[in-house]
């Protein structure tokens, strides 16, 4: 009686853990789930204000200036998007620029970006201050040194 009672037992729990569990929508983000670190983004700020530059704080702790909002759609995590852009180090030194040849996913993109492009629709313009967490950190990206602020100049010219 005993190991029929065990058996059916042990019978139910291995059938509900093959139970289908409830599924996960991969487009669902939230952008203030990482937080930059307290001094990383007093270092932003402190660039800003030597810039006499007035920027708005993202929850996660980038920095944005929206110079024309767009219209039309504005990306979500799991849309395709196409740009020009120009990215540059604190000391002016831009280390990238260009369009994408092919859009790509916002959310392979690093975090500054994908948490603050949907602020801004197709035809929008933005530029961000990046504390390094929410770019590359502490690892040299090509000429990118680590731990580096990142400012980047964004124009959304696709959302798919």
């Amino acid at each position: 009686m005993r190991k029929s009672f065990l058996y059916t037992a042990i019978f139910f729990i291995v059938i509900s853990g093959c139970a289908k569990k409830e599924s996960i929508d991969p487009c669902t983000y939230d952008p203030c789930a990482v937080v930059a670190p307290a001094p990383e983004i007093q270092s932003v700020q402190s660039y800003l204000a030597s810039n006499s530059l007035t920027a708005i704080q993202h929850c996660s702790g980038a920095f944005y200036i929206i110079d024309a909002p767009g219209a039309g759609l504005s990306p979500t995590i799991c849309s395709y998007i196409n740009t020009k852009y120009v990215g540059r180090l604190t000391d002016g030194t831009v280390f990238d620029q260009g369009t994408f040849p092919q859009p790509l996913q916002l959310g392979a993109l690093i975090r500054g970006w994908a948490n603050t492009l949907p602020l801004i629709k197709t035809g929008g313009k933005i530029r961000l201050f990046l504390p390094p967490s929410l770019g590359y950190g502490n690892r040299t990206a090509g000429s990118i040194p680590p731990n580096s602020i990142l400012i980047f100049e964004i124009e959304l010219t696709v959302v798919q």
